[in-house]
């Protein structure tokens, strides 16, 4: 059975159960993985999951409005993965950089079709975000912030650089990094795994 008519399945089962509007995103960011933003259309968007070409409105006032609510789900995911990839208690500052650094890049080159639309203008420069949107953005990086303020706490990192500064620059590294490997500047696994241990080195040895 293809990807696609599973999705059909699915929903044929869940429709009455509230499950359609996270059956719809996941089927946007299949779609998106396949063919990009241009491709995804609110009709073919219901084609694919087999629903009237009306249901996605009840969920979605517009295809902005789904796309908002991708990214929003790509920055609930980033930082759960990097969560998850904490390195327990006592583990060394330097396991824990390395950790941070290669757990944001890695997920950003595996989750394309999350990360452009997070970082993308399709969601930052076509109107006002949403609320939901806006905050949880930069809640992200607001966590960021305070990471590097607990670092500059243990005396990891210089105390007389302001947290903000520090974490927009090193922040700006991360994303270009993860840029030039989403869109093939990089594509060798040992690069990309050398280019971080760099940038872990380069960054947290102030």
């Amino acid at each position: 059975m293809t990807a696609s008519r599973a999705l059909m399945t699915v929903v044929k089962k869940n429709y009455h159960h509230g499950d359609l509007k996270d059956t719809l995103e996941d089927a946007a960011v299949e779609i998106l993985r396949e063919v990009g933003v241009n491709g995804l259309s609110m009709r073919k968007l219901a084609d694919r999951v087999g629903v009237s070409r009306s249901a996605p409105y009840h969920h979605f006032e517009d295809k902005k409005a789904l796309l908002n609510a991708i990214a929003h789900r790509g920055f609930v995911l980033q930082a759960q993965a990097i969560d998850d990839q904490e390195p327990s208690q006592g583990s060394s500052f330097q396991e824990q950089v390395k950790s941070f650094v290669h757990t944001y890049v890695t997920w950003a080159v595996e989750h394309p079709e999350y990360y452009d639309l997070m970082f993308g203008r399709e969601v930052w420069q076509a109107s006002d975000p949403p609320d939901d949107f806006a905050q949880e953005s930069r809640g992200y990086f607001r966590r960021y912030v305070e990471r590097v303020e607990r670092w500059q706490h243990s005396g990891h990192i210089q105390s007389d650089l302001s947290a903000l500064r520090f974490a927009q620059v090193s922040w700006s590294s991360l994303h270009g990094i993860s840029r030039l490997l989403i869109d093939g500047i990089y594509v060798d696994k040992k690069a990309q795994n050398a280019i971080c241990d760099a940038a872990a080195d380069i960054f947290f040895k102030s």
